[in-house]
């Protein structure tokens, strides 16, 4: 586990949906990858949360296409961009990036 950036509070939605991507990441590295370990990356920039799990295991199948993802919140709704479809990664393994991006109130 790598933490990058300042640590600070996050509203409810964003931490929520930030430990559901870790979680769902994590998870599919222990079913599928066949490896015994993943990295996972936290980087709390000033406009956004981006979140990176990359492990070493066999990366099977082609690029899955994750797109945007929507999320309910009282404000409307909260999108986490993956950054490049979850894919295997040409060195072997598998890459899940996505970015959260921050209210104003929170930067």
């Amino acid at each position: 586990m790598r933490w990058r950036g300042e640590r600070r509070p996050l509203p409810p939605e964003i931490d929520l949906s930030a430990y559901r991507i870790v979680q769902e990441s994590v998870t599919n590295v222990v079913r599928h990858a066949g490896t015994r370990s993943c990295r996972v990356t936290v980087d709390c920039r000033e406009d956004e949360l981006a979140i990176e799990v990359v492990d070493r295991g066999r990366g099977r199948g082609g690029p899955q296409t994750l797109g945007t993802a929507s999320s309910g919140c009282a404000s409307g709704s909260l999108c986490c961009t993956v950054s490049s479809p979850a894919a295997p990664r040409p060195e072997g393994g598998f890459r899940v990036a996505a970015r959260l991006p921050l209210p104003a109130g929170v930067r």
